[in-house]
């Protein structure tokens, strides 16, 4: 049997159309149930989910009075009578053949605790189409498979992943003390347990790309905050590809200082103009990437800015987060914030 867990809070604008999807599923082959986990929504969604209830009877709510989404998570992990569990976003939409493929797919790979596939974009506005062509990039996110696509095979993370139910309660479920990076820390502590985790394309599922730039550059912040204190935890070192937005910004620093001592006086004459050379340089070799990235992604040449723009947020954001965290969990060994837990969806 497959649980498919969604957390949620004030989604009554995408809920339904979540629900629907699952509800218009192909038959995986095996039972399965919904179990909707509400942080305490003010916007009506309490009501849609009350109205599912009683309407459906593969589809139950539960409140979540902590408001965190591992919480949430951890609940409905909880309650959930299926062997597998599938955890999914309250902003997105399956594929008829989602639930099918996840079923094949944890068949086929008993080795893996976990499988997922590609997650799609919807936009509803300019602004979200810009921002989701910066995260369809490897400019923009790097690696990861689940949004960029590839070949199927074993990977460190996925999204909306199928897990094993068992292999959940062996390590614990998912870690209560974080805001963001859930996903990825839950997959690491399972990879370090013995398991894998298998990426199949044709696992297909549909997002709905949150159209705010402050919102994605929050985002991102605290994606990057919120890796330190992973790394922290489970003495991990990070990979390249996420200390380079962090690296970046704080080279820029570092040559903007420099450049302004030299036009003060204080460097010597030997490497006049070099901290200026440097900074332009690194400023320049980021401008062309994000340039070339954007117009081989962006849907026509009115998008181009939005998409570097969007590029810009996405980098400062996780580096900027991942220096503060390095501050707070690194230099001052210090524990989460105390409203930590506001920074819930």
């Amino acid at each position: 049997m497959i649980s498919i867990v969604i957390p949620c809070l004030n989604e009554g604008a995408f809920i339904d159309q979540t629900i629907s999807s699952l509800l218009h599923s192909e038959d995986p082959g095996e039972p399965w149930e919904v179990i909707v986990v509400d942080g305490g929504s003010t916007d009506g969604t309490r009501e849609q989910l009350t109205n599912w209830a009683a309407a459906e009877g593969k589809v139950g709510w539960l409140d979540n009075p902590n408001r965190v989404t591992p919480v949430a998570m951890n609940i409905g992990i909880q309650a959930a009578k299926g062997d597998h569990v599938l955890i999914l976003g309250a902003h997105s939409e399956v594929h008829p053949s989602f639930l099918r493929r996840n079923a094949e797919a944890m068949r086929s790979h008993p080795e893996s605790a976990c499988v997922g596939g590609v997650v799609e974009q919807v936009h509803g506005s300019a602004s979200a189409r810009r921002i989701g062509a910066a995260l369809s990039t490897p400019f923009g996110v790097g690696d990861a498979r689940f949004r960029t696509g590839g070949p199927p095979g074993h990977v460190d993370t996925v999204a909306f992943g199928c897990y094993r139910k068992a292999a959940l309660a062996e390590i614990g479920g998912f870690d209560e003390d974080l805001v963001r990076n859930q996903d990825d820390e839950l997959n690491f502590r399972l990879t370090e347990a013995g398991w894998r985790i298998w990426f199949d394309p044709r696992i297909r599922s549909r997002y709905h790309v949150r159209s705010s730039f402050a919102n994605l550059y929050r985002q991102y912040h605290q994606y990057g905050y919120w890796k330190v204190f992973v790394n922290r935890k489970h003495k991990t070192i990070t990979t390249w590809r996420q200390t380079i937005p962090a690296l970046f910004i704080l080279s820029l620093a570092v040559t903007a200082g420099w450049w302004l001592l030299d036009s003060l006086g204080f460097v010597g004459e030997a490497w006049t103009g070099v901290g200026r050379s440097l900074h332009l340089s690194m400023l320049a070799l980021w401008v062309i990437g994000a340039v070339g990235s954007a117009w081989s992604v962006a849907a026509s040449r009115k998008d181009i800015a939005g998409v570097v723009r969007a590029f810009l947020w996405i980098h400062m954001g996780y580096g900027w987060g991942y220096l503060s965290g390095i501050g707070r969990f690194l230099i001052l060994q210090a524990a989460p914030p105390e409203k930590a837990g506001e920074l819930t969806r």
